[in-house]
């Protein structure tokens, strides 16, 4: 005889329980945290959570939302639409809608309850949505502590998966606590699941908190709680060998231990339900069939039972702890028992399970005026009905993707495809050609980041291109593979636009396409660094698109148009162009609108133009806000107004700024130029661990799109630069220059301000004694190729004092220097330089000055290998920034004896002999020296020794 458990106290799990206590109690204080519950099946995931939830409940709102079992048909948002449908309850519509703002239309798509009648996806975007779920979830935050709950995460989809990474990296603050079940048995190497769990691990977003078997004595205790004291010493060493600490198969064999125990596994889950009477089986089986928790009223449907047998086999199947009743819902007791039922079922049964399964839901799909069309494919499928499966799987596509849930709708496509072969006049019956089908999905999977993917279902579908194909499918095909070999950073996409461009050319009438194809080709040129070419194409593209009155597309041609002018120093011109990108911007739903502040402040700033390009790139932000995408879309705006906020030394600005900008994903192009970012902040600071770290991780990724966007060449190698000289590796980070200098390709304006930076390397590498002719001809050879219409001559004046430095050039750049918008830097370096050379002429007094004035410089911006620099050489000097003068060189006895020798005239070879020491240490002795002292040559250092 069996006995119903559910009510027994959770044994071995009170470390677990006092971590999810303690992550609760951060996210209470306002810290978000996020835990990861792993384990193999059974071993009590959903005990403790039940656990733990019952204790914070009276201080929580508690939001759950559990994925189901659908095999490929996994329902896009599934768990979250659960989520936020309980998160609005408690707030109320209107608190809600306050909170959302102008991401309410997005949020409607999966809470329709916040508005009437059906969402209008064209007002709204993937972004949107992703931000419209975060401030939901931030402004319940503020009225109590939110805990979220996703149940059984191996099964989840990968639109939710990318919502759930989006939410954790997103959440800088607030009271949430995200707590994530997950059966570790289900997750396989590689797939979505795991790549969750090791990106979100790996960024530091989430605790995981893996389930360990129970001990012999955890295990002995709980058998004693079921079965009480009526088990015989050797019996309870017979069930503790066969269940080996798993919770749930101790429950299990614990039930029927006084008898022989089941061969295996799969029979030890039957025993309960092989001693139902057979109503009660009948209706289990059914249950079977289902997923998540079954209304009362479609099981008593498909069970097809009177209503009175009907209540006394739920009944029989609830003492038997088989089902369990919530409300007017069933559910089984535990996956694992659903999962042996269903597996029980001969193939015909199944098949007609399934099959009343997909009539009962089409036909309340009908009344409801709404059907949750993954389910209806997962359960057509299972009936083996290939034509209903077909029909339902391209509408779940569709449906998923209309939600931008991209990822979800990408597996209905392939499900579709799978199935197309197997029905007869398959392109009649969903109203699709099989080559648009593949064309929507390759569309799909690009959009879900899965670029490889995306490109071999391209070729697949060209290769089906024939004479009956139409010329326009034909062209956007050409088009789609050329952005899907652009995401993979491999040849052959202009080749593949100026295919389509040619099909349109010929075939095709539709002046939309051909202004977005000829814009994407300019594009293409512009990364490539073809200006000219670019130009040409965005001004037939803006020629098509007046004609359309496409009011994106113009204003995307006068955008790329007015960059590559830009590049070229047509300066009149492009600021004409960014003016009419700007007034077609707005009448764009918003992208256009946002390329215009991110592309405009990018080249404000690459001008010189930096407080400017703050207040475009602020603007930008301001509208992103009101757009409702500040957290997607915004980033990059973000990210335009802390590169100019830097240069100019506001570095607490910059902190304040970035903080709230989330760390992103390496995959991700707008992220990868965040971090570039990040990473030229930490190097400022002097952060070289940091640095380090994050190249580790990002670097791969960085390269290859350094490979296809040139302007993110220039800034690797800005960063390479940055941490060099965060080293103090002065001559590596000039060698960087030099090698930048030596590229072939064309030179973007990105080098402008690295050029006239780079005179600080310059200088550093002088006064370390080493040669720097070669890297100052190659800077002045670049410097010349600038437009002259974009180098400013007071950027010229600095950079020519600190190649070929004198006392009274370096006066005029500290004037230079001081202008608006000079990157910060220069303020120092050029008075460090000065200072190095009034120390050389035996000006000390003014040194000391002017190096003090350096020092409050480097401090002001907080530029720590700056004041590193200072520092040095006030030490070396011995004119130090804080306006003291010092008697010591601060020399090693030996370099000492040296410098006295060098101050006689002697060689390197001469001292050797002198002090039996070989030319080569003698050489390094004085390398040192003429680094401490602060000079450059031999005869300022004997200079040194003369005046003291």
């Amino acid at each position: 005889m069996t006995v119903p458990t559910d009510s027994t106290a959770m044994v071995g799990r009170d470390a677990d329980l006092a971590e999810l206590r303690r992550a609760f109690d951060r996210a209470a204080g306002g810290e978000p945290s996020a835990v990861l519950i792993e384990g193999e099946a059974g071993i009590g995931k959903t005990r403790l959570l039940r656990e733990f939830l019952g204790d914070v409940a009276a201080y929580a709102d508690v939001h759950v939302g559990r994925c189901l079992d659908l095999g490929t048909a996994r329902s896009a948002y599934g768990p979250l639409i659960s989520i936020l449908r309980s998160i609005v309850h408690r707030v109320g519509v209107a608190e809600a809608r306050k909170a959302v703002g102008v991401g309410t239309e997005a949020l409607r798509m999966l809470v329709p309850e916040l508005g009437d009648g059906a969402a209008q996806r064209d007002l709204t975007s993937p972004d949107a949505l992703r931000g419209a779920v975060v401030a939901l979830i931030e402004a319940a935050a503020e009225r109590a502590p939110q805990v979220i709950v996703v149940e059984d995460v191996h099964w989840t989809d990968d639109s939710t998966l990318g919502m759930l990474s989006f939410l954790l990296r997103t959440l800088q603050s607030g009271r949430v606590l995200v707590v994530i079940t997950c059966r570790s048995d289900d997750v396989r190497r590689g797939d979505a699941v795991s790549r969750f769990i090791a990106e979100t691990t790996r960024a530091r977003l989430i605790e995981r908190l893996p389930l360990r078997r129970l001990d012999a004595d955890a295990t002995r205790q709980l058998v004693r709680l079921i079965a009480g004291d009526s088990l015989t010493e050797a019996a309870l060493e017979r069930l503790m060998e066969r269940v080996e600490g798993v919770p749930f198969f101790i429950e299990e064999v614990a039930c029927c231990a006084a008898g022989p125990l089941p061969d295996s596994l799969r029979d030890m889950l039957l025993v309960r339900f092989d001693q139902l009477d057979d109503d009660a089986r009948h209706v289990v089986r059914v249950a079977s069939g289902g997923e998540g928790m079954l209304s009362h009223s479609l099981l008593a449907e498909l069970a097809r039972l009177p209503d009175e047998r009907f209540d006394d086999a739920i009944r029989a199947a609830v003492r038997g702890g088989i089902l369990s009743v919530d409300g007017d819902q069933y559910a089984f007791r535990h996956a694992l028992l659903r999962e042996a039922v269903h597996d029980d079922l001969l193939p015909g049964e199944r098949a007609r399970l399934h099959h009343a399964y997909a009539e009962a839901l089409e036909e309340r799909a009908t009344s409801l005026d709404r059907c949750d069309r993954s389910s209806l494919a997962h359960h057509w499928r299972l009936a083996q009905v290939p034509d209903r499966a077909l029909v339902a799987s391209v509408a779940a596509m569709q449906e998923a993707k209309s939600r931008f849930a991209f990822a979800s709708a990408a597996r209905f496509g392939e499900l579709a495809l799978e199935l197309w072969e197997q029905v007869p006049h398959a392109e009649v019956i969903v109203g699709l050609p099989h080559v648009r089908l593949m064309r929507q999905l390759g569309s799909l999977l690009r959009n879900a980041g899965e670029a490889e993917r995306a490109l071999v279902v391209a070729e697949r579908a060209l290769a089906e291109v024939d004479e009956s194909t139409e010329p326009a499918e034909h062209a956007r095909l050409l088009r789609d593979k050329g952005l899907f070999l652009a995401n993979l950073g491999l040849p052959g996409v202009m080749e593949l636009f100026l295919q389509a461009l040619e099909i349109v050319d010929r075939a095709v009438d539709d002046d939309q396409l051909h202004a977005t194809l000829l814009n994407g080709l300019a594009g293409k040129y512009m990364l490539a660094s073809m200006p000219r070419e670019a130009i040409i194409t965005a001004t037939q593209a803006l020629e098509i698109a007046t004609r359309a009155g496409d009011a994106r597309e113009i204003s995307v041609a006068h955008n790329l148009r007015g960059t590559c002018r830009t590049y070229l120093g047509q300066l009149d011109d492009a600021f004409a162009d960014y003016r009419e990108a700007a007034r077609f911007a707005p009448r764009s739903n918003g992208g256009a609108e946002l390329r215009y502040h991110v592309n405009y402040s990018d080249m404000l700033a690459l001008l010189g133009r930096h407080r400017e390009a703050f207040e475009v790139a602020e603007a930008g932000v301001v509208r992103a806000r009101e757009l409702g995408v500040e957290r997607a879309s915004g980033t990059l705006m973000g990210q335009n107004m802390v590169e100019p906020l830097l240069t100019l030394g506001d570095i607490d600005g910059v902190k304040a700024r970035l903080s709230a900008v989330p760390i992103g994903r390496p995959q991700v192009l707008n992220d990868q130029y965040v971090v570039l970012t990040r990473i030229r902040v930490l190097a400022w600071q002097g952060k070289v661990d940091e640095v380090e770290r994050l190249r580790e991780e990002w670097m791969p990724s960085l390269r290859r799109t350094g490979e296809i966007e040139r302007q993110a060449w220039y800034r690797i190698i800005e960063d390479e630069i940055a941490l060099a000289v965060a080293r103090g590796q002065w001559s590596a980070a000039l060698d960087a220059v030099v090698e930048m200098t030596e590229d072939k390709g064309f030179v973007l304006l990105h080098a402008y301000r690295l050029l006239l930076e780079s005179g600080w390397l310059v200088a550093e590498v002088r006064a370390s004694g080493h040669s720097t002719d070669a890297a100052v001809a190659a800077i002045r050879r670049l410097w010349a190729v600038v437009p002259s219409s974009v180098r400013d001559d007071g950027w010229a004046t600095m950079l020519d004092s600190l190649l070929d430095p004198s006392i009274d050039a370096l006066r005029g750049a500290i004037d230079a220097s001081e202008k608006q918008d000079v990157p910060a830097i220069m303020r120092g370096v050029t008075r460090l330089e000065l200072a190095r050379m009034l120390v050389a002429s035996g000006e000390r007094g003014e040194a000391q000055t002017v190096l003090a004035e350096a020092a409050t410089v480097a401090t002001a911006i907080g530029h720590v290998p700056l004041q590193e620099s200072i520092a040095a050489f006030g030490r070396a000097s011995g004119v130090t920034a804080d306006g003291h003068v010092k008697d010591d060189l601060e020399l090693t006895a030996r370099e000492r004896q040296v410098l006295e020798l060098v101050a006689e005239g002697l060689s390197n070879k001469q001292i050797g002999e002198r002090l039996f020491i070989s030319a080569k240490t003698a050489s390094v002795h004085v390398s040192a020296i003429l680094r401490k002292l602060g000079v450059a040559t031999r005869t300022e250092a004997a200079l040194v020794v003369a005046r003291r």
